[in-house]
């Protein structure tokens, strides 16, 4: 990962599905009322609360609207959460930039799949996880070994804060955190 790209990041957007769970909906009902389940990796969560006291902004961009999305969401203080139902990610971006008075020189982004490939092709960082699909491996700067789901976002999040030489500062800050 090339250290200049990586320090200039502002925010790093994550895909939903298979990106921070592995691909898996479990739906059913429960007294008369549709219920569905997602499966999120805690290591992936510790990762994003390592990014809390830093420059870089966390914000998840799903092309599915879903409760268990919001509900972790809110555990781990996610303040920019966009589900859309029609999956048009290109234009959540843009907005997203364009509130915020940020370039896509800026970004970070992992994704898995189809629906993320036009905002990856325009990020400074586009990141696959290992189960990504090959239109998104073939584009992205970095892959990481583990699949969504599994660990995925933590190592991105590692490998961007290392080529930031802002990993161990952030390890440290968790630590002493819990050690009060």
């Amino acid at each position: 990962m090339d250290a200049e790209v990586a320090r200039a990041i502002r925010l790093l957007v994550l895909d939903v599905d298979g990106v921070l769970t592995d691909n898996a909906v479990f739906l059913g009902v429960v007294d008369g009322k549709r219920v569905e389940f997602k499966r999120f990796d805690i290591q992936d969560g510790l990762g994003i609360g390592l990014l809390r006291s830093g420059p870089i902004e966390v914000a998840w961009l799903s092309g599915r609207v879903s409760e268990a999305t919001t509900l972790r969401a809110v555990e781990l203080r996610i303040k920019t959460v966009i589900q859309d139902s029609g999956a048009r990610k290109l234009a959540a971006m843009e907005r997203m930039l364009e509130e915020r008075g940020l370039g896509w020189h800026q970004v970070a982004y992992v994704g898995d799949d189809l629906a993320d490939l036009s905002a990856m092709e325009r990020a400074a960082l586009p990141i696959a996880v290992a189960n990504a699909v090959a239109e998104i491996k073939r584009i992205a700067a970095v892959t990481t070994s583990r699949p969504g789901g599994f660990g995925a976002v933590r190592e991105a999040i590692e490998l961007l804060l290392r080529a930031r030489g802002e990993w161990d500062a952030a390890v440290a800050r968790y630590q002493e955190a819990r050690d009060q």
